[in-house]
């Protein structure tokens, strides 16, 4: 049976949830580098001081936004495995609610990769939290289809999880005219087909 929260801790979800949409919001207005603690906070409607109960800084909510989508997809992923879906459908799944959310929220990962070069406080966020927090995913997917022999096994599955996890950031970055949705379904296509056992599995 689920513990019910006291008074206190909603509180404290609900005023974290409001900065971080009020973060959101502000970054996709003016930029991460643009936007100040003082800004997010008047537009969360609360006080600066408060900002400092659920974050050290700028760079540990933009992760808190970045975790908060990696959290969706992970989701998504159980789901799928609880269904026991092939681990192809779920990487078909997992890529695109992947690219769906930062498509909605483009200016999450290519400033999570350059957060640490406009750090408030570089020396308060430990390296470690600004390693890949999507790789596991695919790792997990990708680790059920060898086992499963979907996936072939000649190439480590953490290889391969790499492969997948920089496909969005070249899509962020790419100078192509092709839209960033379609940018990673092409790519995804291109290295599923690569790494799929011929005639294995086939999707209906």
């Amino acid at each position: 049976m689920k513990q019910k929260l006291s008074l206190r801790e909603r509180k404290k979800l609900i005023f974290r949830q409001k900065i971080l949409d009020a973060a959101a919001l502000q970054f996709e207005r003016k930029g991460f580098s643009e936007t100040s603690i003082a800004d997010i906070m008047n537009a969360a409607k609360l006080g600066v001081g408060t900002f400092y109960n659920y974050f050290e800084s700028k760079e540990e909510l933009l992760l808190a936004l970045l975790e908060d989508i990696a959290y969706k997809v992970e989701s998504a992923v159980m789901e799928g495995l609880g269904k026991k879906l092939s681990s192809l459908k779920l990487l078909e799944i997992a890529g695109k609610l992947m690219s769906q959310l930062l498509d909605e929220n483009r200016f999450v990962l290519p400033l999570f990769l350059s957060a640490s070069e406009h750090s408030d406080k570089p020396d308060s966020i430990p390296t470690r939290k600004y390693t890949p927090i999507f790789k596991p995913i695919f790792e997990i997917i990708l680790n059920k289809g060898q086992t499963d022999g979907e996936i072939r096994s000649d190439v480590p599955a953490d290889l391969i999880a790499e492969m997948f996890h920089s496909i969005y950031q070249a899509a962020s970055f790419s100078k192509l005219n092709i839209p960033f949705r379609e940018n990673v379904e092409l790519k995804f296509r291109i290295l599923i087909d690569g790494i799929k056992v011929t005639n294995k599995f086939e999707e209906s």
